[in-house]
């Protein structure tokens, strides 16, 4: 008979179950450094999302950030985003210290804060692609998981790529997702996509690795909808009484 104590139990049993959950790294390590098949699961992914000229989905988004004193904090916050191509976008997001609806029309773009009762107006691009850019180059602004709504997001997100890797299977909220890490210069991004049906993306995560403290934004998506009803009305902002409109701070 074979004693041991409990604490060398316990031990044993901690290392199993690393043993049992996790790919050794030096395997990961060895797979080639462009995974062709992890391209097509990308590439099916947007293909599918930019083949659709409409669709809504909830986000939930973790960004972390940094203290001054060097701890972490996570930031949370929900979004509701309806989409219609090629020009009409609207967004609400709610959460830690955010309260804050999005318009664009093909026209304008809008921001409009409940809260104080505020709203700011801009002119806009004729395209979502084009509002986009001009949202996050020119105001500061970005619509969560951003990136994965623009016709040409495959080129966009494999520029200047260095590793693509099928990380393994995956459940995110109840659905069977394949696994995807990508990485270019300063920045790696992991995708859990759905395995089965229509490649839809549940999972979204970017990491900053520019810097020492890498830190990321998570995104999970749920509740797809892809043929919603869309009304012009919902793409375009109608200032409620007693609202001000301010300015959109500059960069």
């Amino acid at each position: 008979m074979i004693t041991t104590t409990p604490g060398k139990l316990i031990a044993f049993c901690v290392l199993a179950l690393c043993a049992l959950s996790f790919p050794p790294r030096d395997s990961l390590a060895q797979q080639t450094a462009i995974d062709p098949v992890a391209l097509e699961k990308l590439r099916a992914m947007t293909d599918y999302l930019g083949s659709l000229q409409s669709f809504s989905v909830h986000t939930h988004n973790t960004l972390e950030e940094l203290l001054d004193s060097g701890n972490r904090v996570d930031v949370d916050v929900s979004a509701d985003i309806i989409v219609s191509r090629p020009d009409k976008l609207q967004a609400t997001r709610s959460g830690d210290l955010v309260d804050q609806h999005f318009f664009y029309d093909g026209a304008t773009l809008t921001l409009f804060n409940p809260t104080d009762q505020v709203y700011a107006t801009e002119p806009a691009p004729p395209t979502i692609e084009e509002m986009l850019d001009l949202a996050r180059e020119s105001l500061g602004l970005d619509i969560p998981a951003a990136d994965l709504i623009y016709g040409n997001a495959y080129e966009l997100l494999t520029r200047e790529l260095d590793l693509a890797m099928v990380v393994g299977a995956s459940v995110i909220g109840g659905i069977r997702c394949d696994h995807l890490l990508f990485s270019r210069p300063g920045v790696d991004f992991q995708l859990w996509i759905g395995a089965e049906g229509t490649p839809l993306p549940y999972k979204y995560v970017v990491t900053d690795t520019g810097f020492y403290n890498r830190l990321s934004i998570g995104t999970v998506m749920s509740e797809w909808n892809t043929a919603p009803q869309t009304d012009n009305t919902l793409f375009r902002f109608e200032p409620p009484e007693a609202t001000r409109r301010i300015n959109f701070m500059p960069l």
